[in-house]
């Protein structure tokens, strides 16, 4: 959820990872890559190839397919933290 969360904005692996991290969500590479192309593959993602500073990056953004499976895993998070809150 948080991949896709971040990806409303257009990052490329390397700089999605920094963020995460940033926001204290620690991912390997061995995780986020293999994860991104799951993702993609899904339909959630979409990406696309540039050059930028003479360096070939894959850039990724969420597809409106992975903006609606977000919206429901959102909604879907919101009503378990809930529900945890009232338990605990």
């Amino acid at each position: 959820m948080a991949v896709l969360a971040r990806l409303r904005t257009e990052q490329y692996g390397y700089s999605l990872r920094v963020a995460l991290g940033q926001d204290g969500l620690e991912m390997e590479e061995s995780t986020l890559y293999p994860l991104l192309r799951r993702l993609e593959s899904q339909g959630l993602l979409v990406s696309e190839w540039r050059e930028e500073e003479k360096r070939k990056k894959r850039f990724y953004r969420l597809s409106d397919e992975g903006e609606a499976v977000l919206t429901r895993l959102h909604a879907e998070w919101r009503r378990i933290s809930d529900s945890l809150e009232r338990i605990l």
